[in-house]
């Protein structure tokens, strides 16, 4: 059933409406973006370095931990957009995820069986095994292409002494391309949807682009490439249909200030400083205000964000517009003791938590007629 929204107009919601008192009725669908942080099964994979996430691993990861993770991940994604959709979100976009079998745990979950969400999932070249994937509910979302894109990226081979300084990863990385002075760096698709949201074609790209491993400095080349390819997708798009709505949603691994989103994607700040086939990203004003999605020693930061084409912005609401964005940050998702109070709640030795990221969200609204 296609959800609706009752959005009194008032001076609150200008400039949506005329500031004259009068009620209009919108469609309203909500677009999320979640970093599950380690979802794995409790299975050994031996294509990939997976053994920390098996029950003899590190973490100890029995299926009962595992069923709980699954739990806690689907009381969020049932709930994130709530304040103003009643209903789960129409798209959530997803990343650390490691195979299409544990999203189909994830959708049967009580709270998410009844969406019936479709999932669009594709095995990534990361060495973890750690894909990204879009979910979408199927009865208001027609997909009608979609496609993984690589990222090509490469490193220069270490020397002995610089191998002995280099993480367990880069080891491996130094280990299996040892004859080769210069190597790719696996890292994750950036995964294209194409559809009908109610009869409204719709474009979105979902991402995890490469970690700050080694240091955000040596590693930012490497998101540079991720937003390059990133405004890649979105210029061919918009070659095919210049009117092309485009959400392109992730965890970027960098702020909205980044050179790989400033630079690379070319992402805006303000909706008035965005030409015609540009982008705007709501997640900068946020990071201004100091709110963030992740924490590091004490540092806030907003690595996951949603942004999306000028065709977007525009305010005839006849058709699908942005509405506005937010960081799910409910308390239930808040370490609330010990020396990582505050900070969003992980798994731990002792407790299984959610994730090391808060979700975040945006509302598309068209007017009802």
């Amino acid at each position: 059933m296609r959800i609706t929204h009752w959005i009194l107009v008032l001076f609150l919601f200008f400039p949506i409406v005329s500031s004259t008192a009068q009620q209009k009725k919108y469609v309203i669908h909500t677009v999320a973006f979640y970093n599950f942080e380690n979802l794995f099964d409790t299975i050994n994979d031996p294509d990939t370095f997976d053994e920390e996430w098996t029950p003899k691993g590190l973490q100890r990861w029995t299926y009962d931990k595992y069923e709980k993770k699954l739990g806690n991940l689907a009381r969020v994604l049932s709930e994130i957009g709530s304040a103003e959709n009643t209903d789960s979100p129409t798209f959530i976009g997803g990343c650390e995820i490691e195979n299409r079998g544990v999203l189909e745990d994830l959708v049967k979950q009580p709270k998410l069986i009844e969406k019936d969400f479709g999932i669009i999932h594709f095995d990534s070249p990361d060495k973890r095994g750690i894909d990204v994937a879009l979910l979408y509910q199927k009865k208001k979302f027609q997909p009608t292409s979609y496609s993984n894109i690589p990222l090509y990226i490469y490193k220069q081979g270490s020397t002995a002494n610089e191998s002995s300084k280099a993480s367990s990863e880069e080891k491996i990385d130094d280990e299996l391309q040892i004859s080769s002075k210069n190597y790719r760096v696996y890292t994750r698709d950036q995964l294209l949807v194409t559809g009908f949201l109610d009869g409204e074609e719709i474009n979105l790209i979902v991402n995890h682009w490469p970690s700050r491993s080694g240091g955000e400095k040596k590693s930012s080349p490497f998101r540079e490439a991720a937003g390059a390819l990133n405004r890649k997708i979105i210029d061919s798009l918009q070659r095919i249909n210049p009117n092309a709505k485009v959400i392109t949603l992730g965890d970027f691994n960098d702020g909205p200030y980044n050179k790989s989103v400033k630079i690379g994607l070319g992402a805006k700040a303000k909706k008035t400083e965005v030409l015609p086939f540009g982008i705007y990203n709501p997640f900068e004003e946020m990071a201004k205000k100091g709110l963030g999605t992740i924490a590091f020693r004490d540092a806030w930061d907003i690595f996951d964000q949603i942004m999306v084409s000028e065709t977007l912005l525009q305010t005839d609401y006849s058709s699908f517009r942005y509405w506005k964005a937010g960081i799910y940050n409910k308390s239930f998702l808040i370490q609330n003791s010990g020396q990582y109070k505050g900070y969003p709640l992980r798994h731990s030795t002792t407790e299984i938590g959610f994730s090391d990221h808060f979700p975040v969200y945006i509302y598309l609204i068209k007017e009802k007629r």
